[in-house]
């Protein structure tokens, strides 16, 4: 069983803004947020939220 989560086409935009070089540190860290909320996609919802906590 896979852990991974899946991104709404809207949430990968999002990330798509997030500059290059940090975008695989930020994605994992969106990733770990919405697992530990329980969530089994990612939103523009719950990365407004992680974005939220995270800065």
């Amino acid at each position: 069983m896979s852990n991974a989560v899946e991104w709404t086409t809207e949430a990968k935009a999002r990330l798509k803004e997030i500059p290059f070089f940090v975008r695989p540190a930020a994605r994992k860290k969106i990733e770990k947020f919405a697992q530990e909320a329980g969530a089994t996609e990612i939103t523009i919802e719950v990365y407004e939220q992680a974005k939220k906590k995270f800065g």
